[in-house]
């Protein structure tokens, strides 16, 4: 008898783990706005300098040498469906804010760089792409997935955050509010 009050306790015990990581999961997933507050926010950009995913492209992509500029940092994959569904945006973006000195850089994300090759001559984007081939780029971010961007202002300081895709019309008002600010 007592086996199977032990047998019991211990399927009732899994249970209630299961049932707390769904829920924990649950709140997690629906509340994108509530992980997207990062410790990064308002605070420097962790800095980086990674090869470019074009074979012609031979010396790094450098944060360091943005500074100044506001840009804009995607991670990104050719396998992550949400990346396709926000590429129209960012390649808006670089066409609108380029001129401006905007620079967007999408960051390639554990992904065969074939794949990724194809994935940008497909969607057309024309903006610097980089490869973070060790992740370390993606450690220092605090990245939880992809798609995640990072818009950081003249002065190299993270000024938002965006899990998931990012739209159009967000990335274009706090570029333009950056913008705004640094013609003052």
């Amino acid at each position: 008898m007592s086996g199977r009050r032990t047998s019991v306790w211990a399927v009732l015990g899994v249970a209630v783990g299961v049932l707390a990581v769904a829920v924990v999961l649950s709140f997690g997933l629906s509340h994108r706005d509530a992980l997207a507050t990062s410790p990064l926010v308002r605070r420097p950009a962790p800095a980086f300098a990674l090869p470019g995913l074009d074979r012609g492209h031979d010396s790094p992509v450098r944060l360091s040498a943005l500074r100044g500029h506001v840009v804009v940092v995607n991670f990104w994959a050719s396998w992550c469906t949400e990346c396709h569904t926000e590429q129209a945006a960012l390649n808006r973006t670089w066409d609108r804010f380029r001129d401006s000195g905007v620079v967007v850089v999408g960051v390639d994300f554990e992904d065969a760089t074939g794949d990724a090759r194809d994935y940008v001559a497909r969607t057309g984007a024309s903006y610097p792409m980089v490869v973070d081939a060790t992740s370390a780029t993606a450690l220092a971010y605090g990245l939880r997935g992809v798609p995640e961007t990072y818009v950081i202002d003249p002065r190299g300081r993270i000024v938002d955050r965006v899990i998931g895709p990012v739209g159009y019309d967000r990335l274009a008002r706090r570029i333009s509010g950056l913008l705004d600010g640094a013609s003052r």
